[in-house]
């Protein structure tokens, strides 16, 4: 049988973390990276089992949830977040695919349907489903990219990627104000990541961005099937999209006059 661990990144999660770890209860081993918290996160990690690395330093999600991989040890690792949550039917399927993968060396990664909740209701447009995200994989056979926000799993194209069919939930956003905190730091570290690279935008190219946006998610991915929600996720996706391009020119803005 492969050994499998489990590796997440937290921060003030308090609220969050016990059900998700709950949910993975079944692993070998799980391993937080926490980071500065101001609440019990640690402490609930640790009840449930985890070893728990602390640290105080952010050099971004990428780098941060590398640390995690540095210190699993199971044969497969499986990355989650504190607010999504691993149905039984998933992780009965996540088992029979790994145990079928150690016949087949070419499967080194598992990717998973997730399904993403919005204020107490399922989104099941909006670009928000179908949602596939790339979280299981062989230990040495992946890493994460170094990116501040918007990491992505790093693996040799010449694995085979199997996609499961049980959906990970997802509740990211159980309040408007829990969306708007997340929206800043995002915005903030996607801004500040580009101004790196000596990227530079227009307004007009931050106006035409959440324009864009709202019409695609509302109209071309169906968003209005969603209802009142669906607006909602559509207007609040042009503001995300508007608001990481203000704060990119008001950076070039700031460059300019130093």
């Amino acid at each position: 049988m492969m050994k499998i661990s489990a590796i997440l990144i937290a921060r003030n999660e308090a609220e969050n973390i016990g059900a998700c770890l709950e949910s993975i209860a079944w692993v070998d081993e799980i391993i937080v990276v926490e980071q500065g918290s101001e609440d019990d996160t640690a402490q609930i990690a640790a009840k449930y089992g985890a070893r728990v690395i602390q640290v105080m330093d952010w050099h971004g999600f990428g780098p941060q949830k590398n640390r995690g991989l540095d210190a699993a040890t199971g044969d497969w690792v499986l990355s989650i977040d504190a607010d999504e949550r691993m149905p039984v039917e998933l992780a009965r399927e996540i088992r029979q695919a790994i145990c079928n993968a150690d016949a087949n060396r070419q499967v080194a990664v598992l990717e998973l349907p997730r399904i993403t909740q919005f204020c107490g209701v399922w989104i099941r447009h909006c670009g928000w489903t179908p949602d596939h995200v790339l979280r299981v994989f062989r230990r040495g056979a992946a890493r994460f990219s170094d990116d501040l926000v918007h990491e992505r799993l790093v693996f040799d194209k010449l694995s085979t990627v199997k996609r499961l069919n049980t959906p990970l939930e997802h509740f990211s956003y159980p309040t408007p104000d829990y969306y708007w905190r997340k929206l800043q730091r995002y915005s903030h570290d996607w801004a500040k990541q580009r101004h790196a690279k000596g990227q530079t935008v227009t307004m007009l190219r931050a106006a035409l961005s959440g324009s864009a946006a709202f019409i695609r998610s509302y109209l071309f991915q169906m968003g209005f099937l969603d209802g009142a929600m669906g607006f909602a996720v559509c207007a609040m996706q042009a503001q995300a999209a508007f608001g990481k391009y203000f704060e990119l020119y008001c950076l070039g803005r700031m460059n300019e006059k130093s």
